[in-house]
């Protein structure tokens, strides 16, 4: 593995790392010492290309990482986010896309894994002009990364990504864009939600019960209402007290301040921010016999998953739960139908009743399970690739 330095202006290319890993999708990053340089670090969690992005003119700072394409070129979202620091972007940007692979995978999509940050105060530094050159960046890899919408982008920036490219899905000018993926992600949530619910608490019915939601933002607010209407009782908190106005007012849900949202008597926590919120501090406090949200990464440490185990907590994957919004985007490549994509997404039900049965089998946390339903289809697609590899599509092949 080598550094590449770019045609494209301000590029640089961590190419071709063959080391596929055995770890699953919340393994967690760490820096800082002696030993963990880029280049080993990329290379421990098995990313093909890792495109580092600058441009002077709109002072844009992203990084897009391809994790595996085994099954299909990287899609995955872009992120803006004021982070501390640079590293702390790669690691994100390395986990998310790391993430991405096995939600493409446990969904049952012809996709790899990919992901992007930008780095910046989306307050302040949001301009169609940084945009733009962001899809000039992402046209560079060649379809190789998919863009979509993230934390703090919405539809109208990646309409302006998509003025520069054609690899950018989530979008509504195009012909077969389907705008805002929120409503199926969090269908799928909600899909998923059912699943736990039955396999752990032995209910088809979520009439009566009492969620936590942290987190009312686009995907968040669908998923309240989807719950409100089969008679959940809810109980919210957000860093933006005009949403939680918005649950209180439209779903009649109780709100509670951000830190108490763990230890509220519930059924059911659902996490739909930010990730590592299930740690050392958090797990002893929860109540929810149920954790499922659309959050990402929400284990802060591949262990506190088997925390979640011996206090009797059952966990739904974030990887496989929160699919819906990938599932959405997917059609649009393949010819977007809204009831298709719903449709598909619910079918996170059946693969989440599929994982916890298997966790329970095997005596394994369900993270764990969800990793090796998603490394066993990687693997054999891996194996049919090879095969392909014949004189006939060799490029000095005169035959």
């Amino acid at each position: 593995m080598f550094l590449k330095k770019s045609r494209d202006r301000g590029t640089f290319r961590c190419l071709k790392s063959s080391n596929y890993p055995k770890f699953g999708a919340e393994r967690p990053v760490k820096m800082g010492t002696r030993n963990s340089g880029i280049f080993e670090l990329v290379q421990s969690m098995g990313h093909e290309q890792v495109v580092f992005c600058h441009d002077k003119a709109t002072g844009l700072k992203a990084i897009i990482g391809i994790h595996d394409t085994t099954l299909g070129p990287a899609l995955g979202g872009t992120r803006l986010w004021d982070y501390a620091s640079d590293e702390d972007a790669l690691v994100d940007v390395l986990r998310l896309s790391h993430g991405m692979t096995y939600k493409a995978a446990c969904a049952g999509l012809n996709l790899g894994g990919g992901k992007a940050v930008i780095i910046g105060d989306a307050k302040k530094i949001k301009s169609e002009a940084m945009f733009r050159a962001f899809g000039r960046f992402v046209n560079s890899l060649g379809g190789r990364y998919i863009t979509a919408e993230d934390v703090n982008i919405n539809v109208n920036d990646m309409e302006q990504v998509a003025a520069e490219t054609q690899f950018v899905t989530g979008i509504s000018s195009r012909p077969g864009g389907s705008g805002d993926p929120s409503p199926v992600t969090a269908w799928g949530v909600y899909s998923g939600l059912r699943a736990a619910v039955k396999h752990r608490l032995g209910k088809d019915n979520l009439a009566g019960l009492k969620v936590s939601v942290q987190g009312i933002g686009a995907v968040g607010k669908y998923l309240c209402g989807y719950l409100a209407k089969d008679g959940v009782k809810l109980v919210v908190t957000d860093v933006d007290q005009s949403r939680i106005d918005y649950a209180v007012k439209e779903f009649g849900a109780v709100a509670v301040r951000d830190t108490e949202i763990y230890g509220v008597d519930v059924d059911v926590f659902a996490p739909c921010a930010l990730g590592a919120i299930l740690n050392d501090e958090t797990i002893p406090m929860l109540k929810a016999k149920v954790i499922a949200g659309g959050a990402n990464n929400q284990l802060k440490e591949e262990r506190h998953g088997a925390a979640l185990v011996e206090r009797g907590i059952l966990y739904a994957p974030d990887y496989v739960i929160n699919a819906g919004g990938l599932i959405n985007v997917y059609n649009e490549l393949i010819g977007y139908n809204g009831e298709v994509a719903r449709k598909q997404a619910g079918n996170i039900y059946q693969t989440l009743t599929s994982v916890f049965a298997d966790a329970e089998k095997r005596g394994i946390p369900t993270g764990k399970a969800s990793d090796l339903f998603a490394e066993r289809r990687i693997s054999s697609v891996r194996g049919v690739a090879g095969l392909r590899n014949t004189i006939t599509n060799q490029p000095w092949s005169k035959i």
